[in-house]
């Protein structure tokens, strides 16, 4: 079972679109890389790259 892991402000924005994009401080707190490509990522995961 997966951790769940509450939001706070600064973890993520809501793009024009109306999505959550989440920020590299909530990829800190989640603390490891998913490989999602995410745009925020401070893992430096590049899903074109890897």
């Amino acid at each position: 079972m997966k951790k769940r892991i509450p939001l706070e402000e600064g973890d993520y924005y809501l793009t024009p679109e109306g999505y959550k994009c989440f920020t590299a401080q909530y990829h800190l707190k989640r603390g490891h890389c998913c490989k999602s490509g995410c745009r925020h990522c401070p893992y430096g995961y590049d899903k074109k790259r890897d």
